[in-house]
This record gives C-alpha cells, structure tokens and sequence, in this order.
C-alpha cells in the first residue's frame, strides 16, 4: 500500500479518485481549493477520463454533480462554506431526489475567518436537508471517509456531505491508500425515471422516504467506526469531541493519556445510544467542536435532565474563532501555554494589491472621477480587488457577498444616490453578477459597473475564469447594455488621462453603462513567463 504526505483536501481528492468517481465539480473558494486542483493536476485522473473542471458558481457545480449522479456515476462537488449558500437550492432538494450514482458534497469551513466573511457551520444545512454528514478528525480519516461516503450514498441513494474545517484542510500527515481501487461506475439510470422529477406529487412521497430513512441513517452512526467510544477511569467529566477537536484535546494529555471517558463523533446524525451511554456515566458533560455548538444544542435539547453540559453555549469556550488547543485546556482548567510576546519591532501588515497589479490603475483613474461626488457611492464585491477598500484607495464602500456590488448599486441608486458604482471582477461577474446586470437593464437604473477583467480567478490562486476571451462585451450586449455604453480600458498609467476622461463621461450618463478595465493579473503573467521559461529550457 502507497503512504503519501497530503493535505486534508489532497486526501479527499486522493479518496476520489480511489473511489472510482467520474466527475469532480467545483468553484473555486479557500480553503476548498485544492480539492479540484489535485486532481486536475493528476496524471491518473486523466489516464481515466475524469471530469474536473471549474463551473461557472457552486450551483452550477451541485447541478451538474446531480445530473452525473442521474446517470449512475459517482461524482464530488466541492466549495467553501459560503458557497453551500449559492448552491443551497439543488443541495437541499437533492436530499429529496436522492441520489443514483454516489455523491458527496465537501463544504470546507473557515472558523475565525481567515479568508471569508462569516464562521458559519455547513453541518447545519446537513441537518437542515436530514441528510448524513461526515467530519473527519485527521488526514486518513479524510481519506478513508470518501470511501465510506460513496459507499453509504449508494446504500440509501442520498447525498453525503462531508464537512471540513481550515486547519485540517491546509495542514499535511501520511495517508495510506487503500490496496485495490474502486473503478468507475457504469453508465445506469435510475430505475424509476420520475426520482428527480420534483412534481409535488412526487417531491412528498419522496420526503417521506427521506424521514423514514432517518432511523437509518442515525443506526449507520451508532455502528460506524468513525464515531467511537473511549472509556475512562474519572466519571466526574465526560467529553464528547468532534472533527479536529478530537485532536486538540489529546494534544492537551499528550503525557497521561485522557481520563475522562471520551465519545468522538465525526458522522452524524448525532449517535443516540452513545450519548446516553456518556450521560449516564459521567457528573458533566464536556462539548468541544469546531464552528457552532450543533451537538451542544442537539444533546441539550434530548439529554438535558440536570446534569450540566458545557460548551460554547455557556461560555466555556468562546463563542467566536477558531478552537484550538489552548481553548480545550482552559475549558477542561488545564494550564494555558503562553507564546513568547511580539517583539515590539514587528508591526502588523494589512495585505496589498500586488505591485503592478491593474487594479491600482484602475481605482487612481476611479478615484480622480468621483472627486466632484460626496464619498460613500461605491459598491464592491469579492477578489483581490476588495483590498481596494484599504489606504492607499479607500475606494469602496461594500462587500456582502459574490455578485452583490451590481444589485446594491442599483437599489441605492433606486434609493436617489446618482451615481452609483459597482466594482466587480470578472469571475465574480460570470459568477452572480449577470443576472444582477440583467435587473438594471430590465429597470433602466442609473449605475455604472466596473468589471475589473484580469482574466483569471486571481484572489483563489489563478484559475480559469468563465469570462476569459473577451466574452464579458459580448455578455453585456447580449443582456442589452448599449453598445456606446459599453467601454473598455487598459490599465495602465501612460493611459490614466484617457480612463478618468471615460469613467467621467460614464458618471454622467444616466443610464446602465459597464466599464471594462483589462489587463491580465501579473501573477499569472509571471506564472506564464515562468513556464515558459522551463519549456525553452527543456
């Protein structure tokens, strides 16, 4: 058997591809990233035909999952948690519909967000379409639990969401393979034509099978091997434990060995028979897991008969951020460590746009023509460019979610604010921005929108954006943006007279005008030099 060092997104990728999946499907977002890069960078994965790559947002990557699983292949969709907000739609029907060939969604969460704008927990939307969900504590489980998941899918034919965090996600250990692949599925569909037929006819009888399958699937977590008991010899604590919280606690008695009987929990539906069992046993209850208090809250609910049980929800660990070992020991009154104090000389450094970048050009040019306009006009989105809200620019003044600069542009401008911009990039305008493009022409709104167009997902690490080629003036004609009105730019200083002269002109306008200033991001272009470099070289 082949041991490899991977991340914990590698393992999940490496399990796919050993579990004989057709088709990986995916938008890119950190900490998911990886996931669909591993294997679009896999020599086996092309020597079998597997399908992988980027959809245009994470609804079109559940949708496509959904329509290989129709015919009986096995198939991934990865995205960051946000994300499952995007693809909410077809994640939770298809909890109705049910599955065919296997799939597992991987929803990669992001706790403190390091790299996102909020901390949710995707275990709720597992709970939310009732279906099962898997967390794994390290970088084998994550491997072996793809197996597992295409294996329990096709059992009950039903999505398997397997959630992560980021520490697990873009941290590294030894995964050994499984001895014999699984090979790829053959092509079969349903037996009954009408399962993805959501008629409501059709969509009750099938959410009953749904919730009788409930016993099922919670029966499937008493017995898995992923959700274990430990006893222990002091009864006056017990700890249930989940995902890489498993791991935080052991690193805190790494010398003793843990007392306290311990239940570590990554599969769900929450094992009844277990928690009965640690309740029964023990004084307390300890909860420690990554995200939100979802078993706390589950076992308060079902178990709450006196005993105390802490957690996030009474202020045992904070509420907020990360966990990490340090939180785990003062839950447990364990002794904190203490980190040498920051030298005094190391001053914090907020990141920058790269130098170089087109963006800079484009928000001087942006900022000289807003000069006569109260502040406050500008409405941003997510990329690189976001940065653009930091000094030396402080050039926008929102940032919610994909796609929506455009729309809040438009209500604001709805609202009386003339002009009102929009800034979006060119992945984020593929992504969410055209239908919100759409709502301005239909209503002939008075904004200006900026598509950044560097002709690359920069801000995920350079992967291939939908709009590459110059379809983004084809798209907004096509949608109904006045010829005249569309204008493109490049991004440069020697031509920075001519792109204030033009974003003025478009202020102006009262109408929908789209501005594309296009340079590609100088990252990919040193990339490109570099590999082109090498080609010579060989």
């Amino acid at each position: 058997m082949q041991k490899l060092l991977l991340l914990g997104d590698e393992a999940i990728a490496q399990g796919a591809l050993d579990a004989g999946i057709s088709g990986i499907y995916a938008y890119p977002g950190t900490p998911s990233t990886e996931i669909t890069e591993y294997v679009q960078h896999s020599k086996e994965a092309k020597e079998k035909g597997i399908k992988s790559s980027w959809s245009t947002n994470e609804k079109t990557a559940m949708e496509s999952a959904l329509g290989m699983s129709y015919a009986g292949k096995r198939t991934m969709v990865c995205m960051k948690h946000v994300g499952l907000n995007v693809a909410a739609d077809a994640f939770v029907n298809s909890a109705i519909t049910g599955a065919n060939g296997g799939i597992i969604v991987v929803a990669a969460d992001d706790p403190s967000m390091h790299s996102s704008q909020n901390e949710q927990d995707s275990r709720f939307y597992g709970k939310f379409a009732q279906i099962p969900i898997l967390e794994p504590n390290n970088q084998q489980e994550a491997y072996d639990m793809v197996q597992y998941g295409f294996d329990l899918s096709e059992k009950y034919k039903i999505p398997v969401l397997m959630r992560l965090t980021t520490r697990l996600a873009h941290s590294r250990a030894g995964v050994v393979r499984m001895a014999t692949q699984h090979p790829q599925n053959e092509l079969k569909l349903p037996d009954n034509l009408k399962q993805f037929i959501l008629l409501p006819s059709i969509a009750r009888k099938s959410y009953k099978a749904l919730l009788a399958n409930q016993v099922n699937f919670e029966e499937e977590s008493n017995i898995s091997t992923f959700n274990k008991y430990y006893e222990g010899k002091d009864k006056s604590l017990g700890i249930i434990s989940s995902g890489i919280a498993f791991n935080y606690l052991h690193e805190n008695y790494q010398e003793t060995g843990v007392p306290y009987p311990v239940l570590k929990i990554n599969q769900y539906p929450i094992p009844r028979k277990y928690v009965e069992k640690l309740y029964a046993e023990c004084d307390e209850i300890l909860v420690l897991e990554e995200g939100y208090p979802i078993i706390e809250e589950s076992i308060r609910g079902y178990m709450n008969n006196g005993k105390k049980i802490r957690g996030r929800m009474d202020g045992s660990i904070e509420f907020d951020g990360e966990l990490n070992p340090n939180k785990v020991a003062g839950a447990l009154g364990l002794p904190v460590s203490q980190g040498r104090a920051k030298p005094e000389v190391v001053v914090g450094r907020p990141p920058v746009l790269c130098s170089g970048c087109p963006h800079i050009d484009s928000y001087k040019a942006l900022n000289q023509a807003l000069e006569e306009y109260a502040k406050g006009r500008v409405f941003s989105d997510i990329g690189c460019y976001t940065l653009g809200a930091l000094a030396p620019f402080d050039a926008i003044n929102s940032c919610v979610d994909m796609g929506a600069s455009i729309t809040m542009a438009k209500g604001a401008a709805d609202a009386g604010l003339i002009p009102a911009v929009a800034v979006i990039g060119d992945g984020t305008f593929t992504h969410s921005g055209i239908t919100g493009l759409i709502d301005c022409i239909v209503d002939k709104s008075n904004v200006v929108i900026i598509i950044l167009d560097n002709d690359t997902t920069a801000m995920t690490g350079g992967q291939r954006s939908a709009s590459e080629g110059g379809k983004l003036e084809d798209i907004c004609r096509g949608v109904g943006v006045a010829e005249e009105h569309i204008r493109i730019l490049r991004p440069l200083p020697k031509f920075h007279d001519e792109n204030f002269r033009v974003m003025k002109e478009e202020l102006e306008y009262e109408g929908v005008s789209v501005i594309i200033p296009r340079r590609e991001c100088v990252v990919t272009v040193n990339q490109r030099m570099r590999d082109k470099f090498k080609e010579k070289k060989k």
